[in-house]
C-alpha cells in the first residue's frame, strides 16, 4: 500500500517528518518496506499483512497514525446532492441469490454525466499510489478504494438489460470477457453479477467488471456499485482464475460491510463534482448479511498477566477509542483510577473482523503503546520442561552428520504434483492440499528424497558445486486410504567429496562415499545391511535397499545415485546421490544398542590379519561372503573386510576380483600359526561350496 504522506495530513494533522512517521507505523506493527520522494512527494511504502485489510486505504493508515499520535481523525460525511423527481429504487432493481457469497449489494444511478481526462490532481493521488489513470469516472472508482479500503465498480446504466441486476452463482462451464480482454470459464463456486433475468454476467463478484458493461467516453448514465463479498469465496476464485487485482486483495482479506454505503456515497459526490449529471435520490442497498457488533470484555488483571506490566487507564481507553473500539468501564471499581479489578466492554469495529478475543485487544493495546515500554520477563512456567522423544537419539543421530561433513536443511514440505510423481512409491496415495498456497505446493511430499533434490537444485543453481545435505522430517502418505505420517532422514550429496590438498588430487563424490556415510550413521543401532534394490528413481547399477543388521530386521530405505531420466526433469549436470531412511526402527535399535553395550578390556594378545584373494561370479556380494564366512561360527574372528575389487585383465569373463581381508584375535592367547591355517582353510572351503569362490594364484 502506496501511502502519500501529503494526502495522509489530509486525515490526520501531524507535524512529524514522514521518516519519523514511518518508523513509528513500524514499530507499531505496520511494516514499512521504502519511503521515496518523488514529483508526487513523499511516498511511504507499507506492506500491509493479510489480518489488516483495513490498512488497505489510507482512512485506515489514518486511523494507525492518529492512534499513534492520539490526533483525531477527520473524515467528513458525503452529502451529494440529490434529484428530488426519481428515486433509484425506481431505476435498479437489485437481487441477491446467494447470499453466502455477497452478503451486501448497493447501487446509486447518476444521469447525465461527462466522461472525460481526470484533472490533474486526481491523476497525482493516482499515479503516486500506482495506479494508471483511465477517465474521470474509473478514477474516482480507483480514488475511493485507495481513500476508504473498499473497492466499487461502474458500470455503463444503459448497457445494462431492463436496469436490474441479479447476484448469483455462476453455471458449470459458464464465460465472460473481463475488463482486461480475456474470455474466462467459471464454476459454480464463483459470484457472478448477471443483469436482466441473470442470463447475462456482466461482472466477477469482487475481482473484476465485464466488457459488456464498461465505462466508455460514450456512456452518460452511470450505475455505482458497492458490495460487499465472501473473503474466503474471493480468494478461491481469483486463485482459481489466475485473476488477482486490487479488488479481490481487499475483498479476499476481508472488507468493511458498512463501508459500502458509505463508499458508495463518496463516489457519487465525486463524479457530481467532475462530470456533473443527475444522482437519483436514495439507494438501492440490499443487506441480508447485516450482523450484530460483537462485545470483547477487556480486563487489567488479564493485561498484567500477558503483557508483566501495567498501561494507564487514560492512554489504554484513548487507544482503543482511536482504534474505533469504543472502550466502557463495567466493573464495580470504575470509579478508581487505575485500578487492578479495572475492566472495559469494547465494540468490534466492522473494519476489525480479526479482533475477536480479549487478549487480541491487548495486543491492540501493547502495539500502539510501545513494546519497548513493557520490561523483557520470562513468564512463570506452568509445566516443567521435558525432552521429546527419541530426543538422545535424534541428537546423536544430528552429530554424527555434522561429523561426517553435512549441513542440516529445514524445507517446507508443499511441493508440486509434478515433481512428488518423480519420487512417490507405487503404493501410495499422495496427501494433496485442498487450498494450496500455490500451483506449485499442491501436495504433501510422499517422500523426503523430492525436497532434498529440491535442495541440490536451489544449491546448484546458486552455483555451489559441492554440497553435503541432511534433513529431519516427515513424509505424508494415504496408504489403504489412511493417513500415514513417517519421520525420515533424509541425505543429499554431489560434487567433491574430497578437495585439491598439497599432496592428495580431487576425488568426486561416489555412492561408495554415501554407503560408507549411511554404514557409520547405522552403527549408532547396530550396523546395516545392505541388499539389491531400491527405488526407481535411483540408478539401478548404484542404488541398495537398507535394513537393520540384526536378523529378521526391519527394512529402513534406500540410497544411491539419482537415475538419469530424474536428473534430467531437475537438470542436473552431475552426479547427485540421495538417501531416504525410516528412522523409527533405527531410534528403537538405538536404545537397545546402547542398553545392551558392554565394556571390556583391550586384548592383551596381538591380532593376525589373512587376506584372500578371490574371484566371484558377477552378482555374488560382499554381504554373501560376509555371511558364509560369520556362519563358521569361529569365535576368534573379529572383522571382515573388503579391501580391494578389481575388474578386468586377467580376470575371467563373468566375474571379478575380491580381496577380502580377516582379521583373527583371541583374548586368551596368541594364536598359532596352525590355528590360523586351519581358520583359512575353514573359510575357503565355505566360500567354494557356498558361493562357488575360487582362490586367485599369486
Amino acid at each position: 500500500m502506496k501511502v502519500s504522506y501529503k494526502w495522509l495530513k489530509e486525515f490526520v494533522e501531524i507535524a512529524a517528518s514522514a521518516e519519523e512517521v514511518a518508523s513509528r507505523l513500524a514499530l507499531s506493527g505496520t511494516n514499512i518496506a521504502s519511503i521515496e520522494t518523488g514529483a508526487h512527494g513523499t511516498v511511504i511504502d507499507a506492506e500491509i499483512t493479510s489480518n489488516r485489510p483495513d490498512c488497505l486505504g489510507m482512512l485506515g493508515i489514518a486511523r494507525e497514525v492518529g492512534a499513534i499520535y492520539r490526533l483525531p481523525v477527520k473524515l467528513n460525511s458525503p452529502k451529494p446532492t440529490e434529484s428530488a423527481a426519481v428515486r433509484a429504487s425506481d431505476a435498479l432493481k437489485v437481487k441477491i441469490e446467494a447470499q453466502e457469497l455477497c452478503g451486501r449489494f448497493t447501487g446509486r444511478m447518476i444521469r447525465g454525466v461527462k466522461i472525460q481526462p481526470s484533472p490533474k490532481w486526481l491523476k497525482d493521488r493516482l499515479e503516486a499510489a500506482g495506479t494508471a489513470s483511465i477517465s474521470n469516472v474509473v478514477d474516482i472508482s480507483n480514488y475511493v478504494m485507495l481513500e476508504l479500503g473498499h473497492p466499487l465498480h461502474t458500470f455503463d446504466y444503459d448497457r445494462v438489460r431492463d436496469h436490474s441486476i441479479v447476484v448469483r452463482r455462476a453455471k458449470p462451464g459458464e464465460k465472460m470477457k473481463t475488463l482486461d480482454g480475456v474470455e474466462r470459464t467459471f464454476d459454480p463456486n464463483i459470484c457472478m453479477i448477471c443483469d436482466g433475468d441473470g442470463a447475462r454476467p456482466i461482472g466477477v463478484g469482487g475481482i473484476m467488471g465485464g466488457a459488456e458493461t464498461e465505462i466508455s467516453f460514450s456512456t452518460k448514465n452511470v450505475l455505482i456499485e458497492c458490495a460487499w463479498f465472501d473473503p474466503i469465496s474471493i480468494r478461491r476464485a481469483a486463485r482459481s482464475l489466475r485473476l488477482h487485482t486490487e479488488a479481490s486483495t481487499r475483498f479476499g482479506r476481508g472488507a468493511d460491510p458498512e463501508m459500502a454505503e458509505f463508499a458508495s456515497r463518496r463516489a457519487a459526490e465525486l463524479i457530481l463534482q467532475l462530470a456533473g449529471g443527475e444522482l437519483l435520490s436514495g439507494v438501492v442497498d440490499v443487506y441480508p448479511g447485516k450482523r450484530a457488533a460483537k462485545k470483547i470484555t477487556l480486563t487489567r488483571a488479564e493485561l498484567l498477566r500477558i503483557m508483566g506490566a501495567d498501561v494507564p487507564d487514560k492512554d489504554l481507553e484513548t487507544i482503543l477509542s482511536a482504534l474505533g473500539f469504543a472502550p466502557m468501564r463495567v466493573d464495580q471499581t470504575r470509579g478508581a483510577a487505575n485500578s487492578l479489578l479495572a475492566a472495559w466492554e469494547c465494540t468490534q469495529p466492522s473494519w476489525r473482523a480479526e479482533v475477536e478475543r480479549e487478549i487480541d485487544l491487548i495486543e491492540e493495546v501493547a502495539r500502539v503503546y510501545g513494546l519497548d515500554k513493557f520490561p523483557a520477563r520470562l513468564p512463570a512456567s506452568r509445566a516443567g520442561a521435558a525432552r521429546l522423544p527419541h530426543c538422545e537419539a535424534e541428537t546423536r543421530l544430528r552429530e554424527r552428520l555434522i561429523g561426517l561433513g553435512y549441513h542440516e536443511v529445514l524445507t517446507i514440505p508443499h511441493v508440486a504434483e509434478e515433481r512428488n510423481e518423480l519420487f512417490r512409491p507405487p503404493e501410495a496415495t499422495p496427501a494433496k492440499l485442498a487450498n494450496p498456497l500455490s500451483e506449485e505446493a499442491g501436495v504433501l511430499r510422499s517422500t523426503g528424497a523430492v525436497t532434498m533434490a529440491g535442495a541440490i537444485e536451489w544449491n546448484l543453481n546458486h552455483g555451489q558445486r559441492n554440497a553435503r545435505l541432511f534433513e529431519i522430517g516427515s513424509h505424508y502418505r494415504f496408504v489403504d486410504g489412511k493417513p500415514v505420517e513417517m519421520r525420515v532422514l533424509s541425505i543429499g550429496a554431489t560434487g567433491a567429496a574430497r578437495p585439491q590438498a598439497l599432496y592428495d588430487p580431487p576425488r568426486d563424490y561416489t555412492f561408495a562415499d554415501l554407503k560408507g556415510d549411511l554404514d557409520a550413521i547405522g552403527a549408532l543401532s547396530g550396523g546395516l545391511r545392505w541388499e539389491h534394490g531400491g527405488h526407481d528413481w535411483l540408478n539401478p547399477a548404484r542404488r541398495g535397499a537398507i535394513s537393520l543388521r540384526k536378523e529378521g530386521g526391519p527394512a529402513l530405505g534406500s540410497a544411491g545415485q539419482l537415475a538419469k531420466r530424474v536428473a534430467e526433469k531437475f537438470k542436473f549436470r552431475q552426479d547427485v546421490y540421495l538417501a531416504e531412511i525410516n528412522l523409527g526402527p533405527l531410534y528403537c535399535m538405538y536404545y537397545g544398542v546402547k542398553n545392551n553395550r558392554r565394556y571390556e578390556p583391550l586384548p592383551r594378545f596381538p591380532g593376525v590379519e589373512r587376506d584372500f584373494s578371490l574371484f566371484l561370479a558377477d552378482g555374488v556380494t560382499f554381504a554373501q561372503v560376509q555371511q558364509s564366512i560369520q556362519s563358521l561360527g569361529i569365535a576368534e574372528i573379529v572383522s571382515i573386510e573388503a579391501a580391494d575389487l578389481f575388474r578386468g585383465k586377467n580376470v575371467p569373463a563373468g566375474k571379478y576380483s575380491l580381496l577380502v581381508r580377516v582379521v583373527f584375535q583371541s583374548r586368551e592367547a596368541t594364536l598359532t600359526e596352525a590355528q590360523i591355517n586351519d581358520f583359512s582353510t575353514r573359510i575357503i572351503s565355505a566360500l567354494e561350496k557356498q558361493l562357488g569362490a575360487t582362490l586367485r594364484a599369486n
